[in-house]
């Protein structure tokens, strides 16, 4: 198919002992998915999980050296465990939804928190907050084949060396299959989506000049440095 304008390259993730990488379609991403978490951020209880969504192109590769976003004050760091489809569909049963994984890496949901909280006051969507550029960091996918299905195990993120977020993924609100599976009922899902499950409790900022290295058990290990100013 020819188009009026030059199309652009598909982003994509590389995977561990594949020389092919994960074409991404969508990046979903869960709020308050860890009880500490909401706490901290004003919340309590469990509730019905919620969504929202970053670019495919935010994607930015473990190693980087990215410059420090525009328009805010106050960038957050936020650790998750991301799910990778290789399949999707609706209304898909929590029994069902692992069949539809094929694997799993470390991602950082960075967050313009200045931003999303002028939004949120405003009553106003919070994708200025949440999806700008290189705002999707990731490791490459370990595939299922060769890791399981991780339910349990550390996940962290140091800022310059210290710990700043620390938890289980057993921790979770809503575990993955159950999260796929409200998912699947709001929307059809499908292979190259994307699912960045959530952050444990700690979130807080970086400033240019900054490394975070993050960690989940069993997954890999995420390093992402912002610039000098």
């Amino acid at each position: 198919m020819s188009h009026v304008i030059s199309a652009w390259s598909i982003p994509s993730v590389a995977v561990i002992g594949e020389t092919g990488t994960y074409p991404v379609r969508r990046i979903y991403c869960v709020g308050r998915n860890y009880a500490a978490h909401a706490r901290e951020m004003g919340h309590s209880g469990k509730e019905d999980p919620f969504f929202f969504m970053k670019p495919a192109d935010a994607i930015v590769p473990s190693g980087a050296i990215i410059p420090y976003p525009s328009s805010t004050k106050n960038l957050h760091h936020e650790i998750e465990l991301v799910v990778a489809l290789k399949s999707g569909g609706r209304n898909i049963p929590s029994t069902k939804a692992l069949d539809h994984i094929y694997g799993y890496a470390v991602g950082l949901d960075m967050t313009r928190r200045d931003l999303q909280d002028a939004a949120k006051k405003a009553g106003r969507p919070w994708d200025m907050g949440k999806g700008f550029d290189q705002s999707a960091p990731i490791t490459p996918i370990q595939p299922v084949s060769k890791i399981g299905h991780p339910a349990k195990g550390k996940i962290w993120v140091k800022v310059n060396g210290t710990t700043k977020q620390e938890g289980d993924l057993a921790d979770m609100i809503w575990n993955v299959p159950d999260t796929i599976a409200y998912l699947s009922g709001l929307v059809e899902l499908a292979a190259g989506d994307l699912i960045y499950t959530g952050t444990p409790e700690g979130v807080g900022p970086v400033v240019a000049g900054d490394r975070m290295d993050g960690h989940v058990d069993g997954v890999g290990d995420l390093v992402i440095t912002y610039a000098k100013a």
